[in-house]
């Protein structure tokens, strides 16, 4: 979807009226949201994907040194 959002001034901040959006990627109320970087601007996402890759590196982790896992969990 190509929809032009219109930046509004709301007190002292500038503001972006998603709604269409939110409720295509199945937000709400109080979801939060990130705005990541990128070459050809800016990507709303549902989660962190820097996150994400330390969850992965840390479950990569764990599966490679079950041993020292276990050992930390005593």
């Amino acid at each position: 979807m190509n929809k032009p959002l219109t930046i509004r001034k709301v007190g002292n901040s500038l503001s972006l009226t998603i709604s269409d959006l939110a409720r295509d990627m199945g937000l709400g109320e109080g979801d939060e949201v990130f705005a990541v970087r990128t070459p050809r601007g800016f990507e709303i996402t549902p989660y962190d994907a820097n996150f994400e890759k330390a969850v992965t590196a840390a479950r990569d982790f764990m599966r490679k040194y079950p041993n020292a896992m276990k050992k930390l969990a005593e």
